[in-house]
């Protein structure tokens, strides 16, 4: 009996102090590599990042973009101006639809520009729909940033 309270006492000990990553965690984790990917127009990491499916939605300026490769088609465009995102991770919300399926919220300040005009500052309120888990991990399915004020 020594031996097996022995035995416990070293395996939990073993495990302090480590956090184990629940949903939320990975799901803001997948968050943090497409804000990254995006501001380094890294078109293979983002191509990683969203679903692959034709259902895979995109609004951008008023219009659906609909499936994976349009959306990276899209994003080739925009990286050849300016595009950077910056997050308000203080005010990220991340609400699990299910285990499998989450929804964030998140304020992102975008700058966008054409190459060579200009920059221009937004203000959006990003909505990932549905973020979800899939073999390959969490996957974007959605992006609908809402234009929001200053």
């Amino acid at each position: 009996m020594k031996l097996s309270l022995l035995t416990v006492a070293f395996a939990m000990s073993m495990f302090a102090g480590r956090v184990i990553a629940g949903p939320e965690d990975e799901v803001r984790a997948q968050l943090d590599r497409f804000i990254a990917a995006q501001n380094a127009h890294d078109l293979n990491a983002v191509s990683e990042l969203l679903l692959d499916s034709p259902s895979f939605l995109w609004i951008t300026r008023g219009m659906p973009v609909w499936g994976r490769e349009a959306a990276l088609k899209r994003f080739e465009v925009l990286y050849q101006g300016t595009w950077k995102l910056e997050a308000r991770q203080d005010e990220l919300k991340v609400t699990m639809l299910h285990a499998n399926v989450a929804q964030i919220f998140l304020p992102i300040v975008f700058t966008i520009g054409a190459p060579n005009q200009p920059a221009q500052m937004t203000r959006s309120l990003m909505n990932q729909t549905i973020i979800v888990k899939t073999p390959n991990g969490w996957k974007t399915a959605s992006i609908l940033p809402i234009p929001a004020p200053q």
